[in-house]
């Protein structure tokens, strides 16, 4: 549902990169869009945060563009967040983060969250 809190953790200003893609089409299909990196100020208009725990809204999906080398720090933010839903996109997977997932019931899915949006599937994917 368009209107929802969507943080994409690790968030890029450079257009080749899946994560500045996936913050332009989450704001093409009317999601709240909360682009989340320690050193950028501005994505497409939005501003960014430096950390999770900057976030004092509800987030509806976190999708994910950090790899599992760079994770494992973040992982307990992710849980304090309590997100309803994650998204592991292509190259972040983290058996550490599922784990955590998993214990704190918060569903996740390995999935590329471009594709789940351009096959109008990012509502009914989980």
């Amino acid at each position: 549902m368009p209107g929802k809190n969507v943080a994409v953790l690790g968030a890029s200003d450079n257009p080749e990169r899946y994560s500045y893609k996936a913050v332009k089409m989450l704001s093409e299909h009317n999601y709240n869009v909360i682009p989340v990196h320690p050193q950028l100020e501005n994505i497409e208009g939005y501003k960014v945060v430096k950390d999770l725990s900057d976030i004092k809204d509800d987030v509806y999906t976190l999708t994910v563009y950090v790899g599992p080398a760079r994770i494992t720090p973040l992982i307990d933010s992710i849980i304090k967040l309590k997100p309803q839903r994650v998204v592991l996109n292509p190259g972040t997977e983290s058996d550490e983060l599922k784990e955590a997932l998993k214990k704190a019931s918060i569903p996740y899915l390995e999935a590329c969250t471009l594709v789940l949006l351009r096959t109008g599937q990012f509502e009914s994917a989980f």
